[in-house]
């Protein structure tokens, strides 16, 4: 057994962990979606729950791992959008940024930033409303204004017959928290929309 897992190792035991967990080799008995309505709880499936509950238990252990050990969150993520290749690093979906991750985030930032610039050049950009329920056209000068007040950018691209999305997300505080909704005032970020002409953004 290696004295520190590594960022890598950490990623593996939680996919086989939550495999586990959705399998129901592991349960939350103490985890409960009922809410006192007896019409309602009748539906409820307790075991979804407990299994959802399992896992989160033994990720919160996992980020306690990671601050003690201090085991990075980032890994690294390649794009390419047309010619253009991007190579940045991302909080895991599962894991945490610790500090080190943070400075290191803020630092790919401006990189992040005109890389999505230049991939989107004469597409039509949109400022992301209500957690993307709604959008609002965005002028380029504007988004300078918006990464003043941001740390550090995560960038996204979907795409299918006749449509290309790529978006930028602009952070502050803590991308786990940020991404997710979870964090206060102190964590939070905004998604900016890069899309063909004439189409409208898919949240």
């Amino acid at each position: 057994m290696p004295d520190v897992y590594s960022t890598q190792e950490l990623i593996e035991i939680l996919a086989a962990e939550r495999e586990a967990c959705l399998r129901g080799d592991r349960l939350n008995l103490r985890a409960s979606p009922f809410i006192g309505n007896a019409a309602v709880d009748r539906w409820l499936d307790p075991s979804a729950m407990q299994k959802f509950a399992a896992f989160q238990d033994f990720r919160e252990q996992v980020h306690g791992y990671q601050r003690d050990h201090q085991v990075s969150g980032l890994v690294w993520c390649d794009l390419a959008v047309g010619d253009r290749h991007l190579r940045f690093p991302r909080v895991h979906d599962h894991l945490i940024a610790l500090e080190s991750d943070l400075i290191l985030l803020g630092q790919s930032k401006e990189q992040v930033l005109q890389f999505w610039l230049d991939a989107t050049a004469g597409m039509d950009l949109f400022f992301g409303l209500q957690g993307g329920k709604r959008y609002e056209q965005l002028d380029r000068e504007a988004i300078w204004a918006i990464e003043r007040q941001t740390e550090w950018a995560d960038i996204w691209m979907s795409e299918g017959d006749h449509f290309l999305q790529v978006v930028l997300l602009l952070g502050w505080g803590l991308p786990q928290e940020a991404m997710y909704r979870r964090g206060s005032s102190r964590s939070g970020c905004e998604y900016l929309y890069a899309v063909n002409p004439g189409q409208l953004p898919i949240g």
